[in-house]
């Protein structure tokens, strides 16, 4: 999966080398005894150091002393593996939201429905939709949401109006109109980024158009919906609303100027900050905007969960630690301290999300998101749906037949 550097600092899962696992407390296969009385946390990447900013609160209301390992995610999916044969890990682990399936079905994840029955603030209403599906399996829940991630279109208020859209385009037609008119305005001019890169898009796109991807268990990805829903995205480049190939260049610079180059595209949360820190004299002169609607604009919804290590010897005080994760106050101050989004509803009552116009409309679209399918097999199917798609854009390829042959690899692929 391609995966932006932000959604793995969230969400891809933490992972350990066997030195270190051999360092780590109970449930961790440490014989220290001091560690035995620690409770081990494993998160990604630089962000999780944050966390040391918080947890004197909970060790002082519960007693319970944290150790936070900072895990280089590059790695992290063998290495889990192989804590997860060596049944040594953390007690805590933070879990991306496409990793789920897979460590589900591995037994690396404890199933925490008592914990949800026993704590308010565990329970699944307290939580965005979307976020609660990625950590529910057969009627089991296996982590608590922690951080939300979705995408919405980004657009340039100024340029748009230039050609009468005073308003982000609402359906399909309407984003297809602007594009147009926006490429018409000269040589290296575009209307729209489709990220042919991005494995997510084609199928949130198929989504829209009413495709339900999986039909008991098997892909439908050569059926009428999903295919002209890549056909959708595939004109876009065609036509010239959409640069056929990477520009090498980033949103400084296809996003700023009088007359953007590129004065839309598809992006998550970590797309504004990057916005606001990078891209020039562009200070009220941009927006974002749910997704455009065609029978619906259900975006994908990722971010990721605080799970308990099946081989915990702490899973009563891990379920505590989530639990205090888990207050809305809480995801608030990991909200200040990461930019992550919050999963608890409550802590969008806050005045500072609800008058903000950036945050506002993330929280809208959060609840209209739906995980990408929660299978094992989803990331092997995700790749292989880009090389296809980039026969057809790149290679001018029928995109009936290449649906086709995607969907029989798909097949082989999910009866392994």
């Amino acid at each position: 999966m391609k995966i932006s550097k932000k959604l793995c600092l969230l969400g891809v899962t933490a992972a350990m080398t066997l030195g270190v696992l051999a360092g780590c407390g109970s449930g961790s296969g440490g014989n220290s005894a001091k560690d035995d009385k620690v409770l081990n946390i494993w998160g990604m990447g630089e962000e999780v150091k944050q966390l040391s900013k918080m947890t004197d609160k909970f060790t002082d209301e519960t007693g319970i002393e944290v150790k936070i390992q900072s895990i280089p995610w590059s790695n992290a999916h063998d290495k889990l593996l192989t804590a997860v044969a060596s049944k040594s890990g953390p007690d805590v682990l933070q879990m991306g939201t496409t990793w789920m399936p897979e460590f589900q079905k591995a037994g690396a994840l404890a199933d925490m429905s008592k914990y949800i029955e026993k704590y308010d603030n565990l329970k699944a209403e307290n939580f965005y939709h979307g976020s609660v599906e990625t950590t529910k399996f057969d009627d089991k829940y296996y982590g608590i949401p922690w951080a939300a991630e979705t995408r919405v279109l980004f657009y340039r208020t100024d340029v748009l109006e230039k050609v009468g859209y005073k308003e982000a385009p609402k359906t399909w037609e309407e984003l297809e109109d602007a594009a147009k008119k926006l490429a018409a305005r000269g040589d290296d001019k575009y209307g729209i980024n489709i990220d042919s890169k991005e494995q997510t898009l084609g199928f949130m796109f198929a989504r829209q158009n009413g495709s339900p991807l999986l039909e008991d268990g098997k892909p439908v990805f050569n059926k009428k919906p999903f295919v002209d829903a890549v056909s959708y995205l595939n004109d876009f480049i065609q036509k010239g609303y959409s640069p056929k190939e990477d520009l090498g260049l980033d949103v400084s610079q296809t996003f700023s100027g009088d007359d953007a180059m590129v004065p839309m595209f598809i992006s998550g949360p970590w797309m504004a900050k990057t916005v606001k820190d990078t891209v020039k004299d562009v200070e009220g002169k941009w927006a974002i905007a749910t997704l455009p609607k065609k029978e619906n604009n259900t975006s994908s919804m990722g971010g990721s969960n605080l799970t308990i290590f099946e081989y915990s010897k702490k899973k009563d005080d891990a379920a505590k630690f989530i639990e205090f994760m888990a207050r809305p106050e809480n995801q608030l101050e990991w909200m200040k301290l990461t930019d992550a989004l919050p999963t608890a509803l409550k802590a969008w009552e806050d005045d500072s999300l609800k008058s903000d116009p950036v945050y506002s409309v993330f929280n809208e679209q959060l609840q209209n998101s739906e995980p990408m399918p929660l299978i094992p097999e989803f990331e092997e199917i995700a790749q292989n749906y880009l090389k296809h798609f980039e026969q057809i854009y790149l290679g001018g390829a029928d995109v009936q037949k290449e649906m086709d042959a995607f969907n029989q690899e798909s097949e082989a692929t999910l009866n392994k």
